[in-house]
């Protein structure tokens, strides 16, 4: 009998943590509840929506939208790690190259289009063709899914760098500092808890994947204000994108997000 794709410990992945050593119903225990710590520092990155205070509508609704996708994407991840199940791999994963997409599909910067797309609605359709396709082709092999996606943060690196060439606001070169900092960190212990899980069991530490979601939680709150700077750039010439601290710059743990000066209009 063919096992059910929603049982326990059916995925094709399983993450260095003994199964089920603290609780009968949850299988990587600390994987699951750090899951719900970086889960827990998602609803921070939206503070920069509305603080732009900009009469544009459809700014804090594509925000908001993309943040549910990243809420989505905590929540099958903590599903994934709770019951290691093949639904809750490919959810997990499916999850991140959906949240990818509506994020590349509304932010992705109009220079950078390939030359045979006109408009935002015309790389909007080909993001969708290429995510639908992306999406079935990850079904043949869900194993080698996460590496791919990882994959695309080096292209997110690069438009970073890119974008970094053209500014010289120290507090952006900060901000992309700390973002690469927290990723580092991050995919410092997704591969070592993939590759050296043998090393991490033998010092009875095999945890580091729990530190994973914490750690690129800390990135993404670094990473959207950046994103959204780079946007205001882009979209809102007659504003000067400034990058802030909340509540205070003084404060040791602070959220960053971005405040919006109007230029003043040349004579």
């Amino acid at each position: 009998r063919m096992p059910s794709v929603f049982s326990y410990q059916s995925a094709e992945v399983d993450w260095c943590e003994g199964n089920f050593e603290r609780s009968a119903l949850i299988a990587e225990y600390y994987n699951t509840v750090n899951g719900t710590t970086g889960l827990s520092l998602l609803p921070l990155p939206p503070l920069n929506f509305p603080l732009l205070e900009v009469a544009d509508e459809g700014s804090w609704g594509q925000g908001s939208f993309w943040h549910m996708s990243l809420l989505l994407a905590g929540v099958f991840s903590m599903y994934f790690h709770m019951t290691l199940s093949y639904v809750g791999q490919l959810l997990d994963e499916l999850s991140i190259l959906w949240a990818l997409a509506v994020a590349y599909s509304f932010w992705y910067p109009h220079v950078y289009f390939p030359r045979f797309i006109k408009s935002r609605k015309h790389f909007f359709c080909l993001t969708g063709a290429i995510t639908v396709i992306s999406t079935l082709m990850s079904f043949v092999k869900p194993a080698f899914n996460a590496y791919v996606l990882n994959c695309i943060a080096f292209h997110l690196l690069y438009l970073t760098w890119r974008e970094l060439k053209k500014c010289s606001d120290r507090r952006v070169h900060q901000m992309a500092a700390a973002m690469v900092l927290w990723w580092v960190l991050a995919i410092s212990s997704w591969i070592s808890d993939r590759w050296l899980c043998g090393f991490w069991q033998a010092v009875n530490f095999p945890y580091l994947h729990s530190f994973w979601h914490v750690l690129i939680a800390m990135s993404l709150l670094y990473c959207c204000p950046l994103v959204i700077y780079f946007d205001v750039t882009y979209e809102l010439p007659s504003f000067k994108p400034k990058m802030e601290y909340w509540p205070s710059d003084s404060w040791p743990v602070v959220v960053p997000y971005v405040a919006l000066e109007e230029r003043h209009k040349q004579c």
